[in-house]
């Protein structure tokens, strides 16, 4: 059975009791094998998906559904989870360990991954080579943010020293969106831009929740059927 959380970049899936194409395979434990493939291959693909969400799935599972099933067996009783990826970037709040609140912003890419997907890709950098940077940019629209990103460039800064400093304004960004909670979850593919995660800690305490929460939520949702 395979279980599919298709972002705009990025496709995450978690098969159970089979095997996918190994060459994106991240990693494997019991029965269930995850895997990373870029969006644009998944129709390609012929798979026989049990249950899917994300940007480029025609499922109607939803994701803030998936996100809170995904999260139950890692967070605390009172938490904050934020799913940051490509696309949209959506947070829940969590009190006795119940629903209390949320969120969900699909409109502006200025909080979201595509905009640092496209900055790096332009500037041929790896994730890897942004650092921390104390000063941040007020990204509060994209397009205003790369603005300063070409700025600070014409006035000496190296791409990716602009570039850190974006993604610093991402991260205030996202904490200010989730409401500024002391602490808060991370989910999606931010988990592994150590850049982002050393900004975000300027503000709040962070636990990394790794990118497959959405698939794991979906096989949450179906444990009465699929006995895992």
């Amino acid at each position: 059975m395979i279980y599919l959380d298709a972002g705009t970049t990025y496709s995450k899936i978690i098969a159970i009791d089979e095997t996918f194409d190994s060459q994106y395979l991240v990693n494997s434990k019991s029965n269930k094998s995850y895997y990373i493939i870029p969006s644009a291959l998944i129709k390609k693909q012929n798979i026989e998906i049990k249950k899917a969400c994300g940007h480029m799935s025609n499922a109607n599972e939803n994701e803030i559904i998936a996100l809170a099933n995904g999260c139950k067996n890692y967070i605390d009783s009172d938490a904050t989870v934020l799913d940051l990826g490509s696309r949209d970037a959506k947070w829940i709040r969590f009190k006795n360990n119940k629903f209390h609140d949320m969120d969900w912003n699909t409109s502006c890419a200025s909080s979201t991954g595509a905009t640092v997907e496209m900055l790096l890709k332009f500037y041929n950098l790896k994730r890897e080579d942004l650092m921390f940077n104390e000063e941040k940019f007020a990204v509060t629209c994209g397009i205003f943010g790369l603005e300063k990103i070409m700025d600070d460039i014409s006035n000496g800064s190296d791409a990716k020293t602009a570039i850190s400093k974006f993604v610093h304004g991402i991260a205030y960004n996202a904490w200010n969106f989730a409401k500024k909670p002391n602490k808060i979850y991370l989910s999606g593919g931010f988990c592994e831009n150590k850049c982002f995660v050393d900004s975000l800690k300027q503000y709040c305490e962070i636990q990394l929740l790794g990118r497959f929460i959405l698939c794991e939520g979906l096989i949450n949702s179906d444990k009465e059927l699929v006995n895992v």
